[in-house]
């Protein structure tokens, strides 16, 4: 008969502990990867740190380039000032993400002056149809094989003629109704109907919030209510 040994619960939690420690620390032994270009959108750090939101483009000062944004290890954010650890965190995680082309709203804008760019609702061939090139030639005009799509365009001008396969959609904007625009954060331009709007780099912008504790949490929500009925039974017994 072989007899299995059950591990302690304190050695549980001590290898609980010690994979915590580990998984949480993988950020700071983690390589630099390689440096992606700015986008029209995003053209400096600054701007980047001020879309992210969470108050952390108050760094901005302490991370001069994007070279350094995209090449800082967690260890030397963490000499330079930038605290705490979970806003560290944070960044790392944007900056991976961007580094992916994982962008938030407006991240894959063509036309940007100034901090805005405009989209527009055109109408382009629709790919998903089997209809030859010859087909397509002779019913170019039928709105069965278009659909349409929100694209950049440069702003105070009609729009450029968007020849098949230059047309990229917008990514997170759809068309509602007949024209209009909808997506997070965009500002119909007044007279179009609803066709062209604008998004604009502002604070926060693709700010990934953080979830608040209620009653302590998943850990104490018991703890904490159960002693706030005591609290409440005593109160009502003066």
């Amino acid at each position: 008969m072989i007899t299995r040994l059950k591990p302690s619960p304190s050695a549980l939690r001590a290898s609980f502990k010690s994979s915590s420690q580990c998984v949480r620390s993988l950020h700071q032994h983690m390589s630099a990867g390689r440096i992606p270009s700015p986008t029209p959108f995003v053209p400096n750090a600054q701007t980047f740190l001020a879309l992210i939101g969470r108050n952390l483009s108050q760094h901005a000062a302490k991370i001069p380039s994007w070279e350094a944004l995209f090449s800082l290890t967690s260890k030397q954010l963490r000499e330079l000032g930038v605290e705490p650890a979970r806003s560290r965190r944070y960044l790392l995680r944007w900056r991976e993400k961007f580094r992916n082309g994982e962008y938030g709203i407006g991240g894959d804008l063509k036309e940007v002056v100034d901090g805005s760019g405009e989209v527009k609702v055109v109408a382009v061939p629709n790919t998903t149809n089997n209809r030859t090139g010859e087909d397509e030639a002779k019913t170019a005009t039928s709105s069965s094989i278009r659909r349409k799509v929100v694209v950049s365009v440069p702003q105070a001008e009609p729009g450029p003629a968007l020849l098949v396969g230059e047309a990229e959609p917008v990514k997170g904007l759809k068309v509602r109704g007949a024209h209009t625009i909808t997506g997070p954060h965009v500002e119909l331009v007044e007279g179009t109907r609803g066709s062209v709007a604008r998004i604009k780099v502002k604070e926060g912008l693709w700010e990934q919030r953080r979830g608040h504790k209620v009653d302590g949490g998943e850990r104490r929500k018991a703890e904490v209510r159960a002693k706030r009925r005591s609290e409440e039974r005593r109160t009502t017994r003066k």
